[in-house]
């Protein structure tokens, strides 16, 4: 007797059959990247430095304004008291950027982001040197700040091409490279525009992120994001991460208000040294570079990190940070350079051990999360940065170096407090306990 037919599948369970075969093939192919991944043999160290350079130059161009804002100012016809805004509006695009560009490296081809964003520095780089008045100077720049984020592509990207063995060196090495933007961009502007002009720092800055991307564009491999859910989910998560994860928020305001500090006390103090001091661009660069001698403290941040202490080590930071803000008034009204430069390297320092600390807490969640967790974090510490910025120029303008440090010495002192509720959280959860 011949046997029935087996029933035909209905259409939804040949599309369910479809959808489990593609989602399988995928979690194939997604382990089999991860296998290559972890078997990966590591960045060269040419290519090391190539990411270490790349970010930062990248970063750097966030920088390069700040001891230009009176020569700048002067030209564009830029008010005294608005003259933050060169600061704040770069500030805020690196905001956006990070908010709005970072997180499309889990979902398009990264070596194309970058280099897409390192184009468009060239064309905000280009319209700052071209730029007559105060509108067009402020919108190229609020584009410069934008595509500066190419710094924060680059670095999971390189953690991404690192063997699990030597990933932390390497990401290391590249951090060094970008720490390295943030301290030496400010004296090279400083010195190129007492030579040629201010203008010049930014033609220069341009060709440099043109010959940028042709090296990187042929440097570094492709890398396209397996398992994306998509730009527009991973955007929508972003409030929830935010909702539910307190250290985030804790950590973020703590950088927030340390970060404010050090763009109050950055933003003014060029002002100062010209007025108070009588000291041109070359002087303005040395100060700088001195001051940037405190950044170099941050590898400390990591070893006491790794013997447990974290939280107190985020305490003593905030309290340095407090105290740079007291030496440097108190060197003002002695006229004291010496005392000047000792609280810019305290500062710095302090912001750089907090800034590691923090890092090191947030990395400690989900791994699934790092990225957006990152791009939140920074996004945060941007925005209030960009308005430390605006206000600070502003503060001098109208209240000189005393109001400076008073701004300045207020926003550490509300990470002091908040600093304060962890110890108050945990006492009550003992008596809880009890």
């Amino acid at each position: 007797m011949p046997l029935p037919d087996a029933p035909l599948p209905t259409a939804a369970q040949s599309a369910r059959a479809d959808a489990s075969d593609r989602a399988n093939a995928q979690a194939n192919a997604n382990a089999q990247a991860d296998a290559r991944a972890d078997h990966a043999p590591g960045l060269s160290p040419a290519l090391t430095l190539v990411f270490a350079v790349a970010c930062g130059l990248c970063v750097a161009n966030i920088y390069y304004a700040q001891p230009l804002i009176g020569p700048i100012s002067e030209t564009l016809q830029l008010h005294a008291g608005l003259a933050g805004l060169i600061m704040t509006l770069t500030q805020l695009g690196y905001g956006a950027g990070l908010l709005l560009l970072v997180p499309l490296a889990d979902v398009v081809e990264n070596r194309r982001l970058i280099v897409g964003a390192l184009f468009g520095a060239v064309v905000g780089l280009v319209g700052i040197a071209l730029s007559n008045s105060a509108v067009t100077f402020l919108a190229a720049s609020f584009v410069v700040g934008t595509c500066a984020v190419a710094a924060q592509v680059l670095l999971p990207f390189a953690s991404h091409l690192a063997p699990e063995s030597s990933r932390g060196k390497v990401v290391g090495n590249i951090m060094a490279g970008l720490l390295g933007g943030i301290m030496l961009a400010r004296p090279f502007a400083s010195i190129v525009a007492s030579a040629l002009g201010w203008r010049a720092v930014f033609w220069v800055s341009a060709v440099l992120m043109a010959v940028l991307i042709a090296v990187l564009w042929r440097a570094l491999p492709e890398r396209r994001p397996h398992a994306s859910v998509g730009y527009a989910r991973t955007m929508a998560s972003l409030p929830g991460i935010v909702w539910n994860t307190p250290l985030l928020r804790r950590r973020g305001f703590y950088q927030g208000m340390m970060f404010s500090a050090f763009q109050v006390f950055w933003t003014a103090v060029p002002l100062a040294l010209v007025h108070e001091f009588g000291m041109g661009q070359r002087g303005i660069a040395l100060f700088a570079l001195a001051g940037a001698a405190g950044a170099l403290l941050a590898p400390v941040a990591g070893r006491l990190a790794d013997r447990g202490l974290t939280r107190p080590a985020t305490g003593w930071a905030i309290a340095v940070a407090l105290l740079s803000f007291v030496l440097g008034a108190v060197s003002m009204h002695f006229h004291s350079l010496a005392g000047l430069v000792a609280a810019g390297i305290l500062l710095d320092g302090a912001v750089q051990l907090c800034q590691v600390l923090n890092f090191r807490s947030l990395f400690m969640l989900a791994p699934e999360l790092r990225g957006r967790l990152n791009g939140l974090f920074m996004t945060f510490i941007f925005i209030c940065a960009a308005v430390a910025s605006g206000i600070a120029a502003a503060v001098y303008a109208f209240h000189g170096w005393s109001g400076v440090c008073l701004l300045g010495g207020a926003y550490v002192a509300l990470a002091l407090l908040y600093y304060g509720t962890e110890f108050r959280a945990r006492a009550g959860a003992l008596a809880v306990g009890r």
